[in-house]
């Protein structure tokens, strides 16, 4: 309602599982600039890579495909981000927050640097599931500020972490079993800057039946409250299981080709 641009970028693929939100910043329109590298490198590879391997397979180490692609092209958007506002001055200092899934194997992986979230409704219980890169979370986590208080702080955009900024950036990943029913909420800060963790919640609590109602709706709540920042919303359920097959059942799936 009030930004003349978008800076947010998202994209998903329902194939490989695979889900993609960034919100960028920087002045003109570095931001959106920023969001869509970081978008488009990170799906690309992770496209390219599962071509000829799955998700759940272990390399020397014993680490997952799966969680390494997030990872590494995370850290291969940075370096993008960072080498283009470096190289071209009117993108000096851009960057973007980024919150990313692959599901794979009855569970999801998930790569974050900064204040975009991913939440998960799980029967009535509603919650978020990744933790900001702010200076607001860290004062809320060393008890200088309550989380009543933080919904009045003027500190709400101020992120500790983003990618582009610097030519490193350690993203957090964890992985998450998931269970049939569940629905997982990817969000840039403009809807829950807007709009209360209850609100969001009952909101998909009611609307669980159809996810893109519910999205146009959660973004209309933000507007509604004064939508000051761009909103972006990708929903994701879990419609069944999708285990990887394994034993002696793999081995005939793989000679047969499926």
């Amino acid at each position: 309602m009030v930004r003349s641009h978008n800076e947010d970028s998202v994209t998903y693929d329902a194939v490989l599982g695979l889900v993609v939100l960034a919100d960028g910043m920087g002045g003109y329109n570095a931001g959106e600039v920023a969001s869509g590298i970081a978008v488009s490198v990170l799906s690309s590879e992770v496209r390219h890579r599962l071509e000829d391997a799955r998700p759940e397979e272990l390399n020397d180490a014993g680490e997952e495909l799966g969680v390494l692609l997030l990872i590494d092209n995370v850290k291969k958007a940075n370096l993008s981000i960072f080498h283009a506002a470096q190289s071209q001055p009117q993108y000096s200092g851009m960057g973007t927050t980024i919150v990313t899934a692959l599901f794979y194997d009855d569970r999801v992986a998930v790569a974050h640097v900064g204040d975009s979230r991913m939440y998960r409704l799980r029967g009535e219980v509603f919650e978020a599931i990744t933790r900001d890169h702010s200076l607001l979370q860290e004062q809320i986590d060393s008890g200088l500020i309550s989380k009543a208080d933080a919904r009045l702080s003027k500190n709400k955009n101020l992120v500790t972490r983003a990618v582009g900024i610097d030519a490193e950036v350690e993203p957090e990943l964890h992985v998450h079993e998931v269970v049939v029913g569940d629905i997982y909420l990817l969000c840039s800060d403009g809807l829950n800057d807007m709009v209360e963790d209850e609100d969001i919640g009952a909101t998909l609590q009611m609307m669980h039946n159809n996810l893109p109602l519910a999205a146009t709706q959660l973004i209309q709540l933000a507007n509604d409250n004064g939508g000051r920042d761009n909103v972006s919303v990708i929903l994701v359920k879990i419609k069944g299981r999708f285990a990887t097959p394994s034993g002696w059942w793999a081995k005939l799936r793989s000679w047969f080709g499926n």
